[in-house]
């Protein structure tokens, strides 16, 4: 299946939905006959404007219907357990508190209603020399409210950020060196408009491979923090893989340990690529 057909294939496409920041690739167009609503955090013409000197093809970026300031779901598109589906492409990795992204997603969504992600592979991207998220991390952040991303996390982004013969994302197939794209001085730099000034900074605030993410849900699950399991899950295509949440998912197709064996197998696989490949200071 394509890209968009996977993210499609668990939504009732009949149905009432959301997508949170589309901008130049929507997966569910409304001029494609979806009954979709958009969350973004500006408006159509401020996306325009902000982006205007990339090479996009903005005649399918949508009319922005909802434009989030940080309040919650149900507030800014007035409307609770209401929606037949969510879909979220490259969006949750950037959630400074996971659950309560989640959380929030569940509040506007009916019981039987899903969400539908796709995640960048930390291998397979600019996050390539990252740690992988672990459970504590993202149940910390939840409890402590985390609104904004904080200058840890700001730190190691910046500090880590590569591309690989010149790109930031990339397939299995690609081989090439890495190049470093900031400095010590950037990374400072943020770090102090975060502590300082409390300005939130758009990064990757999570990195997994797709196992580490099943395996994440499955915990957060069973430890009370989500009302979602997996309905349903694609394993990594080009740069990224694809899953899809529910309250009435049946979960883990494996155990809890088989989850975790394949993430480090994933890892070992990240692990081998570097012995091809050399590294280039920014």
């Amino acid at each position: 299946m394509k890209r968009n057909e996977i993210l499609l294939s668990s939504l009732n496409k009949s149905g009432k939905g959301i997508e949170i920041g589309p901008f130049h690739r929507p997966i569910a167009p409304k001029k494609s006959g979806f009954d979709v609503e958009i969350i973004d955090h500006l408006t159509k013409e401020q996306l325009l404007e902000k982006h205007a000197s990339q090479n996009f093809n903005f005649d399918v970026v949508e009319d922005v219907d909802h434009i989030w300031k940080g309040e919650s779901y149900a507030s800014l598109t007035g409307n609770e357990k209401h929606y037949d589906w969510i879909i979220a492409s490259h969006v949750i990795e950037h959630t400074p508190d996971l659950i309560g992204f989640l959380k929030e997603c569940d509040s506007i969504l009916r019981d039987d209603g899903v969400v539908s992600l796709a995640v960048p592979d930390k291998r397979y991207c600019f996050d390539f020399f990252r740690p992988l998220t672990g459970l504590a991390r993202v149940i910390d952040s939840h409890l402590a409210q985390r609104s904004i991303n904080t200058p840890g996390t700001v730190a190691e982004f910046i500090l880590n950020v590569v591309k690989r013969e010149g790109t930031g994302a990339w397939s299995a197939e690609r081989k090439g060196d890495f190049k470093s794209i900031h400095t010590l001085e950037e990374a400072k730099k943020a770090m102090s408009r975060v502590q300082n000034h409390e300005v939130h900074m758009d990064v990757h605030a999570w990195c997994f491979v797709p196992h580490s993410f099943r395996l994440l849900i499955n915990d957060l699950y069973d430890l009370d923090l989500i009302p979602f399991k997996e309905v349903s899950f694609t394993s990594t295509v080009g740069s990224e893989f694809y899953i899809t949440l529910g309250r009435q998912g049946k979960g883990l197709d494996m155990s809890r340990l088989e989850a975790a064996k394949r993430a480090s197998l994933e890892c070992a696989a990240e692990e081998a690529l570097l012995d091809e490949a050399k590294v280039v200071a920014a």
